[in-house]
């Protein structure tokens, strides 16, 4: 199976909720774009996946709130970040005036 596309086409900002599509979905693997215009997770919500991910910015900006570590992590365009299985984390902020577009491959690991 194979498939083509354009990560940036269709791209449709929702002011009230954020817009996820998966790209590719196998065992073990998933590809998702993410599009934000200004949430950020609810206030005391930490996220916590049990698989790995990593997360690019493709467009617009956010910040990353990591459980354990006081630093703001600031993302903008080309940004990236790695995010182990289980590593509590939140989003901060993203972007209100603009949309912002995140590429997120999860990754399911053994133990």
């Amino acid at each position: 199976m194979s498939g083509t596309g354009n990560i940036l086409s269709g791209v449709m900002p929702n002011r009230a909720t954020e817009v996820f599509t998966t790209l590719l979905a196998v065992p073990g693997l998933r590809i998702e774009r993410i599009v934000s215009a200004g949430q950020a997770s609810p206030p005391g919500v930490w996220l916590d996946q049990p698989q790995g991910e990593w997360v690019l910015l493709l467009e617009g900006s956010a910040a990353l709130e990591i459980e354990g570590d006081s630093t703001l992590h600031r993302l903008e365009r080309g940004d990236y970040v790695w995010l182990p299985p289980r590593h509590r984390h939140r989003v901060a902020w993203t972007d209100a005036g603009r949309a912002t577009i995140w590429l997120a491959v999860h990754i399911e690991m053994k133990a």
